[in-house]
């Protein structure tokens, strides 16, 4: 029984895949059509890509086009190539401005340039340029379907940015770069107002202002001090129960005595 049943799924395989490379073969764009069709709702997505690839500049400009060019996009998406999905999705809208299927292809198009983001540690222009595509969709689907994921996909790019003006700042700071930690950390702060990194920036940015006050010549300590207590206080006055509120009151405190002794000097 099972063996029968194992022999008839071979057999049939076979067929499957004789039917394949006879369409692959043959010259008859209907017939390939209609078979890339099938595959494509099989979820074969890289046969029917295939037999896709071969027939597409053939159906430009015939009723059939606008399916057959939405499905040809919608397969490199299902393999992963988000470049060239994208990219297809997009000649999609140019060219079929008025199909029902418009507006799926111009989130598509858009999320395809959300896979191509790399990790925040990386070069950040494929994100800036997702969030560009993401913006844009959302401008001109305001009611869409797919509102809400798009601006959730808005909100984890516009977070790598930050990590990755963040972390830059920070590492500013870990090779004792005070001053230019200092710098990026108040670009940081500037540019993204609402981050959820606020609060360590607040203090890394006191950090790097107290490492340097402290490392500094006399003659620029009091003023160096001076600004490294006002970062501690923007640090307290945002943030009171700031798990980092404790060593940095302790580091204000060793810089207020200093500072006294400047002063007391003077």
């Amino acid at each position: 029984m099972k063996k029968g049943l194992y022999i008839l799924l071979i057999s049939i395989l076979f067929v499957s895949c004789s039917d394949f490379q006879k369409a692959l073969r043959s010259e008859n764009v209907a017939e390939k059509f209609e078979m890339g069709t099938e595959l494509f709702e099989a979820e074969k997505w890289a046969k029917a890509h295939r037999i896709f690839e071969q027939i597409l500049p053939k159906y430009r400009g015939k009723p059939q086009g606008e399916k057959l060019t939405f499905m040809h996009a919608m397969c490199s998406y299902k393999l992963g190539d988000y470049y060239i999905a994208s990219y297809h999705f997009d000649k999609f809208t140019d060219l079929y401005s008025a199909s029902e299927k418009i507006e799926e292809a111009a989130y598509l198009a858009a999320k395809g340039y959300y896979f191509n983001s790399p990790v925040y540690s990386k070069e950040q222009k494929e994100t800036v340029e997702a969030i560009e595509k993401l913006q844009l969709f959302v401008n001109a689907y305001p009611d869409s379907q797919y509102l809400a994921e798009a601006n959730k996909l808005v909100k984890e790019l516009d977070y790598k940015l930050e990590k990755k003006a963040f972390e830059i700042a920070k590492q500013y700071d870990l090779i004792r770069d005070y001053k230019a930690s200092i710098k990026a950390f108040n670009n940081f702060l500037l540019e993204f107002p609402g981050t959820t990194l606020r609060n360590e920036a607040l203090f890394y940015r006191f950090d790097a202002a107290h490492n340097l006050a402290v490392k500094s010549v006399d003659y620029l300590k009091r003023e160096r001090i001076k600004e490294a207590i006002g970062y501690y206080e923007s640090l307290k006055r945002a943030f009171s129960n700031s798990e980092f509120l404790e060593d940095a009151t302790m580091m204000k405190d060793k810089l207020q005595q200093e500072l006294n002794t400047i002063n007391t000097k003077s």
